[in-house]
C-alpha cells in the first residue's frame, strides 16, 4: 500500500511540475479518492481548466471502480470542468482519456492499454 501510494504520489507531482512549466496553476487535492471524491489534479490557465484521476499502472487495462468512476462523472457534471483520467504507462508516458471514453463493464469501468494507444492524447498535445 505504502509503495502504491509513493508511486501514485511521484507520477502525481510529475504532472504538477508538467503543468506549471506550461504556466498553469495547479492544485493536488489531498486525500483525494477519500471521504469527498474529487480528482487528483486540478490545472488552470486564462480560462482552460482541466481534472486529472491520476493512474500509474502497468497492466493491459486500467479499471475504476463504478463508485469511483461515477463519482468522477457527477464531479465533473457538478463542476463543468473537463476531467482526465491520466494514465501513466511504463514506456509510453502518459496519456489523457477522457471519461466519456471509458467502457463500463459489468464490474468497473475500463480501458486496455490498446484503447488508450488508440486514443493517443499526449501531454505535448492540447487536452480537448
Amino acid at each position: 500500500m505504502v509503495l502504491t501510494y509513493m508511486k501514485g504520489a511521484r507520477a502525481e507531482r510529475e504532472l504538477i511540475h508538467f503543468f506549471l512549466e506550461k504556466g498553469f496553476s495547479v492544485i493536488r487535492a489531498a486525500g483525494s479518492g477519500v471521504g469527498s471524491p474529487s480528482p487528483d489534479l486540478l490545472a488552470f490557465k486564462r480560462g482552460e481548466q482541466f481534472a486529472f484521476e491520476c493512474k500509474s499502472w502497468s497492466a493491459s487495462s486500467l479499471n475504476l471502480a463504478k463508485e469511483q468512476f461515477n463519482a468522477l462523472k457527477q464531479w465533473e457534471e457538478n463542476t463543468g470542468i473537463t476531467t482526465f483520467i491520466a494514465w501513466k504507462m511504463p514506456r509510453e508516458g502518459w496519456r489523457f482519456i477522457k471519461l466519456s471514453e471509458v467502457n463500463e463493464t459489468p464490474k468497473a469501468f475500463s480501458i486496455t492499454l490498446k484503447q488508450a494507444l488508440i486514443i493517443d492524447r499526449k501531454l505535448s498535445e492540447q487536452l480537448r
